[in-house]
């Protein structure tokens, strides 16, 4: 192939065969494919995964499938790279069997499973509520001789906290050999409050402070949110004007929580004046935060103050 007079080699190749997948002219890419076989080049592994990668990203999984058996056919060696690029894109269009197909796959190919082949499976399996398919993964890890980081204990714990399986959860924990990062103290803090938990939730969140990992705003608003739950209202309002005094910017989620929990508690007033406090700082309602209100307004009866902020919202959209 000739380029404007320049003779182009593998590497000049595997650009334009990436460049023409992010642009979704996947037929280009092949045609460049061809190109390579014809000049006579070793197309690589870069070759090979970046196209497989873009059919993926084209939703054509069924052909990336076909492809990879013709590679494999044809005595073409693959990567780990090209087994996870097929892996997660199963995962993403809901072929979970067939996922599971590549990836016991892979070693009878010659290609051993790294961590981030399990990790692309643990955390395909956490999001659709298979914990346990997850769980049996992470064990083979272990007898593998694999170990474990921080994605793979991340997925699983926000697994098994989205499920309710708390004490699992904590076991993980405990047992871990990577540290944590908030994301995944968030999701534990999340399920303890929301199953009532308050106190271990708090000394939990004092013992990440005390590690030096600093809490997030989603940490805050996790915490605001289950004190409110837990009808410790004191507690939430405390913790929310001292986030403002400390100068936190507070964004509507966070804000919208500790409205909802004033209504909540049917203090209507504390509400109405979060709500002008919040424009005040700068951050604009949202739909969630003025339906929160309306409806507990509705609910009270107290439907000249609800159909006033219904006009404003509806005043603000135009």
């Amino acid at each position: 192939m000739q380029l404007n007079g320049i003779f182009s080699d593998l590497f000049t190749f595997n650009i334009l065969i990436n460049c023409f997948s992010q642009l979704g002219q996947i037929s280009l890419s092949f045609a460049v494919f061809a190109t390579i076989l014809k000049k006579g080049y070793q197309p690589d592994a870069i070759t090979f995964n970046t196209l497989i990668k873009g059919l993926c990203l084209k939703g054509d999984i069924d052909e990336a499938l076909h492809f990879h058996r013709d590679l494999l056919a044809r005595g073409f060696r693959l990567d780990q790279v090209s087994y996870r690029i097929l892996i997660n894109g199963l995962f993403k269009v809901g072929e979970v069997n067939k996922a599971k197909d590549i990836f016991n796959a892979m070693a009878q190919n010659g290609v051993a499973p790294d961590v981030r082949s399990y990790n692309i499976m643990i955390n395909g399996f956490c999001k659709i509520k298979m914990v346990d398919e997850a769980v049996n993964l992470f064990n083979e890890m272990i007898c593998r001789k694999i170990i474990p980081d921080k994605i793979t204990y991340t997925s699983l714990i926000d697994g098994l906290c989205k499920l309710g399986k708390i004490e699992y959860a904590l076991e993980f924990v405990d047992d871990r050999s990577q540290p944590l990062d908030i994301y995944t103290y968030n999701s534990i803090l999340d399920a303890l409050f929301k199953n009532h938990r308050v106190d271990e939730a708090i000394a939990l969140l004092t013992k990440i402070e005390e590690k030096g990992i600093q809490p997030d705003m989603h940490t805050y608003t996790i915490h605001i949110h289950g004190l409110c739950i837990g009808e410790r209202l004191e507690d939430a309002r405390k913790v929310f004007e001292s986030l403002l005094a400390k100068g936190y910017n507070l964004n509507v989620y966070t804000y919208t929580v500790m409205i909802k929990g004033f209504c909540n508690g049917g203090l209507f007033d504390e509400a109405l004046t979060m709500l002008s406090k919040m424009e005040e700082n700068g951050c604009i309602p949202n739909d969630k935060t003025y339906e929160t209100i309306i409806l507990s307004l509705f609910k009270k009866g107290e439907n000249n103050k609800a159909e006033k902020l219904i006009h404003e919202m509806i005043e603000r959209a135009d």
